[in-house]
């Protein structure tokens, strides 16, 4: 395995794999450990180039840092990303990903993320011990989907409130952008608090199941849920869909979901808050995974119950970063980095 460093300005790590025998190619980003080692999944994704596999490394792993810190996991920031089409999956890579995560020594900490599984997660494990969110039958957190939508829906929830004063999402609209182990529950979820929920997806066959078997509205095309006039749109998919072409197009009153990097640009919260949009922080929201993968340093293990219960911590937090973004006269994204950055700062004095 050839393992080059990539120098990176306010990263304390960045790695690039590649395995000729395994034909593993890989980067893992580790961007601040101040509070614990860089915690984040591993993300197996086809991209145009190596460049471009590296980009989205390095916004995962200093969105990680964020998220620990706001939600008090006790970790840092990290990610991997593995540049190979899902489809593809073999033993042998996972195997050689293992033996990429072990030669950090414990700086980095794998969980599972976009395309990946439990399973994957074990064959990974059969070469490093530094692996979190294992099954449950083994004592570790497993699958951090259905922990994250409950984040979500808790988050969702505090934005009602900011936004009309309570925080029942019944009569509610709400659209969310991919259903998959994350935007599917968060959906049923919705709707079984009386919200009136849109569902759209790159797979459209997906959608009218889906919508067939819930109720949902299905919405045309992979971007139908950025077009729809709703209370909330919900982003469960890809990162960057909040840009410039993007937020002119939302018919939304409030932004919260499950995605990592929904903004592409700090710029774009800037736009949001102009256009009268509210915006949850994609980081913030969606920490209950991490919570979730947290549980497993707790005294006594891994409790379901625990990270349940710790989840409601998203909640305090949006409404501290509600707070600080009217106070300041900021938007909300920079409260929420600002409210880490400061929590971070303060570990280090």
């Amino acid at each position: 395995m050839n393992i080059t460093e990539i120098p990176t300005e306010g990263y304390e790590k960045v790695v690039h794999a590649t395995d000729s025998a395994s034909g593993l190619n890989a980067v893992i980003a580790v961007h601040d450990t101040t509070l614990g080692a860089g915690l984040g999944g591993i993300r197996m994704l086809k991209y145009e180039s190596d460049a471009a596999c590296v980009t989205d490394a390095l916004r995962l792993a200093e969105g990680m840092t964020y998220k620990a810190a706001i939600a008090e996991t006790g970790q840092g920031g990290g990610k991997a990303v593995m540049n190979h089409d899902p489809a593809a999956k073999t033993e042998d890579l996972f195997l050689a990903m293992g033996d990429f995560i072990e030669s950090l020594g414990g700086l980095y900490l794998a969980a599972e993320d976009m395309n990946m599984t439990v399973e994957n997660l074990e064959t990974v494990t059969q070469r490093t011990q530094y692996v979190t969110g294992r099954s449950l039958e083994l004592g570790f957190s497993g699958n951090p989907s259905p922990m994250t939508a409950v984040g979500c829906f808790i988050g969702l929830q505090a934005t009602a409130r900011e936004l009309f004063g309570n925080d029942s999402l019944a009569g509610r609209s709400i659209a969310i952008q991919g259903i998959g182990a994350v935007g599917s529950l968060l959906a049923r979820a919705c709707r079984e608090a009386g919200a009136t929920v849109a569902v759209s997806d790159i797979d459209p066959a997906k959608v009218e199941a889906f919508a067939e078997e819930t109720g949902a509205t299905a919405l045309d095309g992979p971007d139908g849920a950025l077009r729809h006039p709703c209370d909330f749109l919900s982003p469960c998919a890809r990162g960057g869909i909040l840009n410039p072409k993007s937020i002119p197009k939302l018919q939304c009153k409030a932004i919260g979901g499950a995605a990592n990097n929904q903004l592409l640009t700090d710029e774009d919260g800037q736009r949001l808050a102009e256009q009268g949009i509210l915006y949850a922080p994609d980081f913030v929201i969606n920490a209950g995974g991490v919570i979730n993968l947290s549980g497993e340093f707790q005294p006594g293990g891994y409790n379901a119950d625990w990270a349940r219960d710790r989840c409601t911590s998203i909640d305090r937090a949006l409404t501290e970063i509600f707070e600080i973004a009217r106070t300041e006269s900021i938007t909300t994204a920079q409260a929420a980095k600002q409210l880490a950055l400061t929590r971070i700062a303060a570990r280090r004095d």
